[in-house]
C-alpha cells in the first residue's frame, strides 16, 4: 500500500491527530518562550489557546461531512459529539478548573484551613469560549484542505 492510498484509508484518523499533535506543540513551543522553562506537561495537558480537543472533533465532523456527506447518519453522530466536547470544554471543565484555583488558594491561605495537600490541583483544565472557537475554526479550515 502507498502512502498516498495508506492516508486515504486511514485520513480520519490521521487528521485529527496530526492536528492534536501540532497544537498541542504549538502550546508547549508558546510556553517555552514565554516562560523560559520546558514544561513537557503542555504537551499532553488541557486548556490553553487554542482548544485541541474542539480542534480534533470538528475536523473529525468535517471530514465526515465533507467525504460521506452531511445527510449521513455518522455526520450527525460526529457533529453532535462536537457539539458534546466543546460544550465540555467550556463549561463544565472550565467551571471544575476555576474551583481547583479557588481550592488552592484556600488551602495555601496560612491560618484559613488546617488541611495538608499532597499536590496542587490542576487548574487549566478547561477553556475559554474563544480558545473553544479558534480550536473549532482550525479544525474546520484543517478537514476542508486535508
Amino acid at each position: 500500500m502507498s502512502i498516498s492510498e495508506w492516508f486515504t484509508v486511514y485520513k480520519y484518523i490521521l487528521v485529527p491527530v496530526f492536528l492534536w499533535f501540532c497544537i498541542q506543540s504549538f502550546k508547549l513551543i508558546y510556553d517555552l518562550c514565554t516562560t523560559k522553562q520546558f514544561n513537557f506537561k503542555r504537551i499532553l495537558g488541557a486548556g490553553g489557546m487554542p482548544s485541541s480537543h474542539s480542534a480534533v472533533v470538528t475536523s473529525l465532523a468535517t471530514l465526515i461531512g465533507k467525504n460521506l456527506g452531511t445527510s449521513s447518519p455518522i455526520f450527525a453522530l460526529s457533529l453532535i459529539f462536537a457539539f458534546v466536547v466543546m460544550y465540555d470544554a467550556c463549561g463544565v471543565r472550565r467551571a471544575a478548573g476555576k474551583q481547583a484555583k479557588l481550592l488552592n488558594e484556600i488551602v495555601n491561605t496560612p491560618g484559613l484551613t488546617n488541611v495538608q495537600v499532597q499536590e496542587k490541583l490542576q487548574e487549566a483544565l478547561g477553556h475559554t469560549p474563544i480558545q473553544v472557537f479558534v480550536g473549532a475554526l482550525i479544525g474546520f479550515i484543517a478537514g476542508l484542505i486535508l
